[in-house]
């Protein structure tokens, strides 16, 4: 070979090193960077300045969220496979973003509920690991949605999950504490078990990790593969379905969300549940819609036993139960996430199944709002009544009219009434994509349960406005708590105003 052909040839030989696109990642790097920011501050800053530590990650928060709105204009990926820019691994289109968004939203409102219980509970909390804590489970779940690889998928949820089994046991000398964390993290080890075993079959019959290539090689692969790849299919699934908690693997939630510190459990509520659908759907529409006919009939019954065992175990909670009002809403949490599951269950069933996950998407930004509202009035109520137990609610808008007729709203969103019309609009178009899919079994069965809802959400919500039992307690309401409660009232209000906006911000060019 001359010398002059000699660079030409090498020159044809595509290159292993490639540019990062740092916009593409800002999200997820900076929140883990302000993380990583809190932790060593943490070593400088002295006991009484520690609740700087918390303004300081809710900034990081917002502005990692901020990073979201350069990426508007269009897709961008990075970490592509050399010689094919179309097969990467992280891809930020409009399914990322919206997301991302949730995501990040979701852990500022968290943040905001956590400054005054750290503060409340400085002895058994430490605030720097907390923060550094929070802050890495957001990183991983900002993440996930934009991984296009199983690999990337697979290491974005435990990165989103670790941190979060410290977060739930992280009160000293908690024994509750302790329990709730250890059942949290025996069930997420087995899903996460679970769904390695599945990647490692699926890729073992694919002989590749990228969702778009394991979509058009699952296909056509050997026979002597099929059943390989079948099971791969089936485990990976089951190990989706213990993070979104759908039932029979919900067991954890009720005690993990009664022993974790209260702005947990509501971050385990909306962003843990963000993380395990984004997953799911990630799996189902891109990596093995050929296999929609085993995956949709298996979604549409766990969908079913989902919303029916969330909503009965939430209507069988007694109001003088101690942490009756937190079980409530960990088992109404449980049957939202049975309602969640309806559109990707649709998805298998129809050809174009963007539109139905463009429901889940809305659903579940309608459903990050108001149930971090309530979960904000319980921390205002918890302040001051330990046990908070639903009847610790009567009689409160005779002391905090405000925050009464917030939770009340907040109540009627869930249920789906007026003047919640984003929580009836989100369930009218859950309910229609399951009719327009063939599924007129399950949208009986969603109906069936819309109503059993509706008792125990409007029996919380009377109990505010009945008179108070002895003399009425005051609840005090830190700026922080009044932050989170104006930010999700604002925004459940907005949303009520236009619910059009959010399923054609959710459902539009997903993919």
């Amino acid at each position: 070979m001359s010398v002059l052909a000699q660079p030409l040839a090498e020159s044809a030989v595509p290159s292993a090193v490639q540019s990062v696109d740092w916009l593409a990642i800002a999200p997820p790097t900076v929140t883990a960077l302000v993380g990583l920011a809190v932790l060593v501050a943490d070593l400088f800053v002295p006991a009484g300045r520690k609740p700087l530590l918390g303004w300081v990650s809710v900034a990081g928060l917002a502005v990692a969220a901020l990073t979201l709105l350069p990426l508007l204009d269009g897709d961008r990926s990075t970490f592509c496979l050399p010689g094919n820019a179309r097969v990467c691994s992280y891809t930020a289109d409009h399914f990322t973003l919206v997301i991302q968004f949730l995501v990040l939203g979701g852990a500022l409102l968290a943040a905001l509920l956590s400054v005054t219980n750290v503060q409340d509970e400085h002895r058994r909390v430490p605030a720097g690991e907390f923060w550094f804590l929070l802050l890495s489970s957001a990183a991983g779940a900002a993440l996930l949605p934009a991984s296009r690889d199983l690999a990337t998928l697979i290491v974005a949820l435990e990165v989103a999950s670790l941190p979060a089994f410290a977060l739930v046991g992280i009160r000293h000398g908690d024994k509750r504490s302790a329990e709730a964390a250890l059942k949290f993290f025996l069930s997420s080890v087995t899903a996460t078990a679970v769904s390695l075993m599945g990647v490692s079959f699926v890729y073992a019959s694919t002989g590749t990790l990228y969702l778009t290539q394991v979509a058009q090689r699952i296909q056509h692969v050997d026979g002597q593969l099929h059943t390989l790849a079948q099971t791969g299919v089936v485990l990976t699934l089951v190990g989706f379905a213990f993070k979104t908690a759908a039932v029979p693997f919900h067991f954890w939630v009720p005690d993990t969300y009664v022993g974790a510190p209260l702005p947990i459990a509501a971050y385990l509520s909306v962003v843990g549940k963000a993380v395990g659908f984004s997953g799911l759907i990630l799996v189902t529409v891109l990596a093995f819609p050929s296999y929609a006919d085993v995956w949709g009939p298996a979604l549409a019954a766990l969908a079913a036993l989902t919303m029916t065992v969330g909503n009965v175990g939430a209507l069988r909670q007694q109001a003088t139960r101690a942490y009756s009002a937190v079980r409530l809403l960990a088992w109404s949490s449980v049957g939202q996430a049975g309602y969640l599951l309806v559109p990707i269950a649709a998805a298998g069933y129809v050809r174009d199944g963007q539109k139905a996950i463009g429901s889940t998407v809305a659903y579940a930004l309608m459903y990050a709002a108001v149930n971090l509202g309530a979960f904000a009035v319980a921390a205002v109520v918890g302040r001051s009544k330990s046990l908070n137990r639903i009847s610790d609610y009567r009689g409160l808008y005779a002391t905090n009219p405000v925050t009464a007729l917030l939770l009340a709203f907040f109540l009627l969103c869930l249920a789906g009434l007026p003047p919640g019309v984003i929580g009836l609009f989100a369930k009218v178009t859950v309910f229609s994509t399951a009719v327009d899919a063939g599924l007129g079994w399950l949208a009986v069965v969603m109906a069936v349960n819309v109503v059993i809802a509706l008792f125990y959400y409007l029996q919380w919500a009377a109990l505010l406005f009945r008179a108070p039992e002895g003399e009425p307690a005051r609840y005090p309401v830190p700026a922080p708590l009044t932050a989170a409660l104006a930010l999700t009232g604002v925004l459940g209000v907005a949303l009520s105003g236009v619910p059009q906006l959010v399923l054609r911000f959710a459902a539009t060019g997903l993919f």
